[in-house]
């Protein structure tokens, strides 16, 4: 299997990166393709722990081509912080090739994001602030800045001056902020050129050619489907497409090259930021598994929003990124409940929904519909086959892999890099 997507099936932070390193050794190539630095990915080797935001997590894996595709926003002081904190640590970084075509988070941008949200008051979308969607805004109305563009400063300047000519009017006027002058925008972008020369290429040439040699490429998808921009609970989205289809735009290969389709799903289930989230726990159990579970963004350090097991969500996440494998991680954090329920179905004023409403006020007044399973006692973190798992703990698994849609092939049981109970081959 040559080319194998990885996706998030909830709100993100579903271990994503975990299951990227699960696969390292057997991996030529990883290609991020999409979002920015508005997500993280927490990799666990050894004793070591890493946080990566915009990097990709084969980073971390010797001989893997680590790559940020074309579908990124990429912003550079981030960036080299990143790469430069690696390299403080002994790790190799030389190996990260980044598009031509990827667009630049600059300052106007995260100046835009935070007081945009802040205007918005109670209708704030819960942003991290870091300049994505401007960004994002910006390639779409054709006034971007391409990674490229970094190599020609007259062609920069004047990509910058058509970018401000209209943001500087909205900062002054609206939001009652300074100006930001072209130079300083020009000046900044440009002392990041000459580093960023070896490392800036023709990516999808690349990782096609990468699949013509028969190599193994991950695609690495930021965020989760229920934050796409198309297939999300919108407006309470991310700016890029997370799902499936998303990894072939973002990375500049054809969909009829992607063999596999790996969704990555927590035990339970967790949303930063705001938007509906209908299991979601204001009680004990909720800060019992925000804290069992240390449910904190890797990026921003806000607490995340917990909540039981959605089958339906799953369902969904199935249909719309057609995954072939499931990975279910943080199993282990549910040890130790007399019994766990899990989302079946939602009511919504007295119908039920067996599917994700497809009207979003339907979605936003839902309460599930709940069933309970016994829970587990004993500590899984040792087990590395199905069978050292408790009976209840199997049950469980078994019960979320009928509800959800296709097999569930790895079992994350711990925080260690090894701590996994692999059923199904994900590469074979």
């Amino acid at each position: 299997m040559p080319a194998i997507v990885i996706v998030g099936v909830q709100w993100g932070d579903e271990g994503k990166g975990k299951a990227t390193d699960l696969l390292g050794e057997r991996t030529d190539v990883v290609v991020k393709f999409n979002g920015g630095n508005n997500a993280g990915h927490t990799v666990v080797i050894g004793d070591e722990k890493y946080a990566l935001h915009l990097l990709p997590s084969g980073i971390l894996s010797p001989g893997v081509t680590p790559v940020i595709g074309n579908g990124v926003v990429v912003d550079l002081e981030v960036l080299f912080a990143e790469l430069e904190a690696l390299n403080a640590r002994g790790l190799d970084t030389s190996r990260l090739k980044i598009s031509a075509n990827a667009h630049v988070i600059t300052q106007y941008h995260r100046t835009l994001d935070k007081v945009t949200e802040r205007f918005l008051g109670k209708r704030m979308i819960g942003t991290t602030g870091r300049g994505i969607g401007p960004a994002y805004a910006d390639k779409i109305n054709r006034v971007g800045i391409r990674l490229q563009d970094l190599f020609d400063e007259n062609i920069l300047r004047q990509k910058v001056e058509g970018a401000l000519d209209q943001k500087n009017h909205l900062l002054v006027k609206v939001f009652n902020r300074r100006a930001i002058t072209v130079d300083e925008i020009v000046e900044d972008l440009l002392s990041y050129a000459d580093r960023l020369r070896g490392m800036v290429c023709d990516t999808s040439l690349l990782l096609n050619q990468a699949l013509d040699a028969g190599e193994v490429v991950v695609f690495e998808g930021g965020q989760a489907t229920m934050l796409d921009i198309d297939h999300g609970t919108y407006p309470f989205v991310t700016s890029s497409s997370a799902t499936a289809g998303g990894a072939a735009t973002g990375a500049g290969v054809g969909p009829s090259r992607l063999d596999r389709i790996v969704g990555i799903v927590k035990a339970y289930t967790t949303r930063v930021g705001s938007g509906p989230f209908p299991t979601e726990l204001f009680d004990e159990q909720g800060e019992w598994l925000r804290s069992r579970g240390f449910e904190f963004g890797t990026t921003t350090g806000r607490p995340r929003r917990v909540g039981w097991y959605d089958a339906p969500i799953t369902r969904y996440a199935t249909r719309i990124n057609g995954i072939t494998d499931l990975v279910l991680t943080k199993l282990d954090i549910l040890t130790g409940l007399d019994e766990i329920p899990v989302c079946v179905a939602y009511d919504v004023e007295g119908t039920r929904f067996d599917e994700v409403p497809v009207n979003q006020s339907d979605f936003h007044h839902a309460t599930p519909i709940l069933e309970y399973f016994p829970g587990w006692e004993e500590d899984i973190s040792d087990a590395r086959t199905f069978e050292e798992l408790p009976h209840a703990a199997q049950d469980y698994v078994l019960a979320l892999e009928e509800m959800s849609g296709t097999r569930i092939s790895v079992i994350g049981v711990g925080a260690s890099r090894d701590a996994v109970i692999v059923r199904h081959d994900l590469v074979d």
